[in-house]
C-alpha cells in the first residue's frame, strides 16, 4: 500500500533537497518549478523532439530526474511560448492531448500534430509505439540540458 503524502510533503521535500544541495532553506535552487533553470531544462528536451513525433509528460520527467513529475512538466508546458517551444509534441501517457480545457480551440494540439503527420484514432489517441520519440543511441550522443550555464 502506497504511503499517502500529506499536504506538507512537498514543503518538507523541498527543504530536504535544499539541505542536500548545501543551500539554506530559504535559498532558491532549481527544484522551484517557477525558476528559469527548471523550466529551461524541460524546454531543451521538448525543442529536441522531431516533427511528427511525440513524448509524454512522464517520459520528460523521467529523463530529468529528481524534482520533476509528469504534473510539473505539464505545468511548465502550459507556460511555453508557441514561437520557441513545440509544446504540441508533449502528450499524456494514453497517447491523447491534454490541453482541451486550456487551449482554444480545444482540438488545437491534435490539429497541429496531425499537420506534422501524427495519426489519431476516433477516440483521439495516437499509437505511442509508432509516434513516441525515444532517445536512441548511446548516452554519449545525447546532450543533456545544463541546469546552470558555464558563463
Amino acid at each position: 500500500m502506497a504511503r499517502r503524502q500529506g499536504r506538507y510533503y512537498a514543503y518538507w521535500k523541498n527543504i530536504r533537497l535544499k539541505k542536500m544541495a548545501g543551500t539554506k532553506a530559504d535559498d532558491k535552487i532549481a527544484t522551484d518549478i517557477n525558476s528559469t533553470g527548471y523550466r529551461e531544462r524541460v524546454y531543451e528536451i521538448v525543442r529536441g523532439i522531431p516533427s511528427g513525433r511525440v513524448m509524454t509528460y512522464g517520459q520528460i520527467a523521467t529523463l530529468l530526474g529528481e524534482g520533476y513529475t509528469p504534473r510539473t512538466v505539464g505545468y511548465v508546458m502550459f507556460g511555453a511560448g508557441e514561437e520557441n517551444v513545440p509544446w504540441q509534441r508533449v502528450i499524456n501517457s494514453q497517447g491523447a492531448c491534454s490541453t482541451g480545457r486550456i487551449v482554444i480551440p480545444p482540438d488545437k494540439q491534435q490539429r497541429l500534430l496531425e499537420a506534422e503527420g501524427v495519426v489519431f484514432n476516433e477516440k483521439g489517441k495516437c499509437d505511442l509505439k509508432r509516434f513516441r520519440w525515444e532517445i536512441d543511441g548511446p548516452e554519449d550522443d545525447f546532450v543533456h540540458p545544463k541546469l546552470f550555464s558555464d558563463d
